[in-house]
């Protein structure tokens, strides 16, 4: 069965470059624009791991994985910040949110693929 990762960012093109870099890895993906649609795929989806920008619309990056963890069935979903933003408070806001990684744009396919296959291993 192939895995599902729901992507979530408000650029078209970065949706679109993780799209077809996942997909080519063998994974099934999911795309939202921001935050509250991102909440609402995580429902209607069930990923097995979800990637967020922190800057949109909305609801930003935060918004999401504070919601995304108070639904019980997502307590222990890994989810992986992707941002151009990289400062260690920003980075310390997402891990108390509930963060699992984050990785900063622009991003290496190589090693996103390499990330999300050992944290849903």
């Amino acid at each position: 069965m192939k895995r599902k990762v729901l992507a979530i960012d408000d650029s078209r093109t970065m949706r679109g470059m993780l799209s077809a870099a996942l997909t080519a890895a063998g994974f099934d993906v999911d795309l939202a624009e921001d935050g509250i649609e991102g909440l609402e795929a995580l429902d209607r989806s069930r990923p097995d791991l979800v990637i967020t920008d922190i800057n949109m619309p909305r609801l930003d990056g935060f918004g999401l994985i504070e919601g995304a963890r108070q639904r019980e069935n997502c307590t222990g979903l890994p989810i992986l910040v992707l941002s151009t933003e990289s400062g260690e408070s920003m980075k310390q806001r997402a891990r108390q949110a509930g963060a699992t990684g984050w990785i900063v744009k622009p991003f290496d396919e190589e090693k996103l693929v390499q990330v999300i296959n050992r944290l849903i291993a």
